[in-house]
């Protein structure tokens, strides 16, 4: 029986730790045998009201693979929001045409609303500073296939702790792994409170630093983020904090042979590009896992497989 037939995806927490490992291992398959067309006579609606690059073409790449078509909008000026249309009507209306909705939006929550309202099943792609489970779920297949494993990691996350929706899910993800987080953020960008309380209440071990060059040797997995300046209101704020951590090759001489750096992209400078050609760097790879992760994701939720 498939228990994600018809169920929305909007925070990691939706999906239960057997749940997920079962769509990795559906993404593991995908990869190494395309199923084909099984998404024929389907439409898929991706609805983004925030710009986006690699989350939108990775959801189009991996309906069109398997043969469904995709609809929709790639920023809010395109819609009927423009005109004054409210969110419920536009997903409301949406549902109509399809039989999944893919959705980003700037405000946190906004997600969990389309799918309460929706008629078909909603899928987060990004809310706001909120959550991005899709993302989450590849990040966790790029981990799973360069370490062999989810159990026992040292995770170390670098950079916009704060309003990183990446870095959130990912978190809750791993929370209920064995896993040792250092996190490495100036002080205005600190983990949220309400994330570290997960950690402890769970037993996890966690650890804040300023810097992580004199660390980073114990890393299994850097997981670098960009200082996102659409995220501050105040441009002097971003302008103090914008490059503050830049990871060079020369950093990663002494780190482990596993280890690998991860990166949801967009970057702007906190990966210096003479890291691409070194054996650790993963992020180009990581963004293709995108593809069929979200085919099992996709696959899964309108019980196709």
């Amino acid at each position: 029986m498939n228990s994600l037939a018809n169920k929305s995806l909007v925070s990691i927490n939706d999906f239960t730790q057997e749940e997920i490992e079962r769509l990795l291992d559906t993404a593991s398959l995908f990869e190494s045998n395309p199923p084909g067309k099984i998404l024929d006579n389907k439409v898929v609606a991706a609805l983004f009201f925030e710009p986006s690059t690699r989350t939108r073409l990775s959801f189009e790449s991996a309906v069109k693979r398997l043969g469904g078509k995709i609809i929709g909008f790639a920023e809010a000026g395109s819609s009927s929001v423009s005109k004054g249309e409210s969110l419920k009507d536009t997903i409301l209306t949406v549902s109509n045409y399809s039989d999944l909705i893919v959705m980003r939006h700037s405000i946190e929550g906004s997600a969990r609303y389309a799918s309460e309202v929706s008629p078909v099943p909603v899928i987060n792609a990004g809310d706001g500073a909120n959550q991005h489970p899709t993302q989450t779920m590849l990040d966790l297949y790029s981990i799973r296939k360069t370490q062999g494993t989810l159990d026992g990691l040292n995770i170390f996350m670098v950079g916009d702790l704060k309003y990183g929706r990446t870095v959130h899910s990912l978190l809750m993800a791993l929370s209920n792994y064995n896993t040792t987080f250092n996190f490495v953020s100036p002080s205005e960008l600190r983990m949220p409170d309400e994330y570290k309380l997960i950690l402890e209440k769970r037993g996890i071990k966690y650890y804040e630093h300023d810097d992580f060059t004199d660390i980073i040797s114990r890393a299994d997995i850097v997981y670098m983020t960009r200082v996102q300046k659409e995220r501050f209101s105040d441009p002097l704020e971003y302008e103090k904090v914008k490059n503050i951590y830049v990871l060079h090759n020369e950093t990663l001489e002494n780190t482990k042979e596993n280890l690998r750096i991860l990166h949801p992209l967009p970057r702007v400078n906190e990966i210096d590009r003479d890291v691409d050609d070194n054996p650790k760097a993963y992020y180009f790879e990581q963004a293709l896992n995108g593809v069929f992760v979200r085919q099992a994701i996709i696959a899964s939720i309108l019980d196709v497989i």
